[in-house]
Parts: C-alpha cells; sequence; structure tokens
C-alpha cells in the first residue's frame, strides 16, 4: 500500500470509517503477525496480539504524521506491544512454560507469507534474529536503518545478521 493511500486509511479510521480499518488490515495482517510472531513464538499469543494491533491502531490512528513512513510506524507498534506482552507474560509465568513448540504450516498468517514448505524449514533452521531481520527486511521493507532503531541495535550487526541469515538460508535451499 502506498503512503498516500495509507495515509488516506488513517484519515477514514479517524472518521470513525471501519472501512479504512478493513483495507488496512487486509494489506498488513501478515506483515504484523510475523513481526509479532517473531518476538513470541506462540501461535495463540501472535494471533491476540496482532488482533490487539489492530484495536490500538484504531484508538491512535490520530497520531500518525505523513512521512514517517507507515511501515516502520506500524512495525514499531506491534514489536513493542510483542515486547511488552513478553515482559508481562514473564513476569507471570515461569520461563520453561513459554518454550512451545509452533509447527509452521498451522501458523494462518504465516502460510500466507510463506508457500512453500522448503522456505519454512529453512526459516526455522534461523535464530531468532535472524529470522526477525529478514522479516523486517522483506515482508517490511524497511532500511537497515530503520530495522536497527526498531530493534535498539547497531545498524551494522543487523546488516551482518541479515547477510548471515540470507547466506543459511541460499545454503538449506541447495
Amino acid at each position: 500500500m502506498e503512503e498516500m493511500l495509507f495515509r488516506k486509511n488513517i484519515r477514514r479510521i479517524c472518521q470513525n470509517d471501519k472501512e479504512g480499518l478493513r483495507q488496512i488490515y487486509e494489506e498488513y495482517c501478515p506483515m504484523i503477525y510475523s513481526v509479532v510472531w517473531e518476538i513470541l513464538q506462540n501461535k495463540e499469543d501472535a494471533e491476540d496480539i496482532t488482533s490487539e494491533f489492530f484495536i490500538r491502531l484504531w484508538e491512535i490512528a490520530d497520531t500518525y504524521y505523513l512521512g514517517r513512513g507507515h511501515r516502520r510506524w506500524m512495525i514499531t507498534i506491534a514489536h513493542n506491544m510483542a515486547i511488552d506482552y513478553l515482559r508481562k507474560k514473564r513476569r507471570e509465568v515461569p520461563t520453561e512454560d513459554m518454550q512451545e513448540p509452533v509447527d509452521f504450516r498451522q501458523v494462518s498468517c504465516e502460510e500466507q507469507l510463506c508457500r512453500k514448505i522448503s522456505l519454512e524449514q529453512a526459516m526455522t533452521a534461523l535464530k531468532q534474529e535472524e529470522r526477525q531481520v529478514v522479516n523486517l527486511k522483506i515482508m517490511g521493507e524497511l532500511t537497515f536503518r530503520e530495522i536497527a532503531e526498531i530493534l535498539k541495535k547497531p545498524q551494522g550487526t543487523v546488516a551482518w545478521c541479515y547477510q548471515k541469515a540470507i547466506r543459511k538460508l541460499r545454503e538449506a535451499r541447495l
């Protein structure tokens, strides 16, 4: 979705027009889910936070300003929501209970993103940080600088992590 169309839909949301939210949801649900899942590593939690993200988007639509980069803005919000949820959950639940194996083929939005089983298998071979960087770069269409700001890591580290992940994906494809 182009920046101007996104802004038009944000204005519609500000006018309580649900069609604006629907269009943004249809376009960006897979991207938001992917960002959240990479942090939470749990299907149900990721689905809940993704839903909460779009509720929050409805509530804070008036805080978006043209030129901020809507993908980056949304990814930052989703990333922060997932981190907040994880922090809250860690305070409430022992760490070992959070380590649930996830079957990528049963993840609804993930299926839309990764249609080939070989890519899914290759992605599972990546470390969480590598998957997160790849998702932000490819699905979020963000620059290394933007990813570094979101993840609060040096830009060089992000670029190195991305190159390492891409190399692993290429090797897994062979």
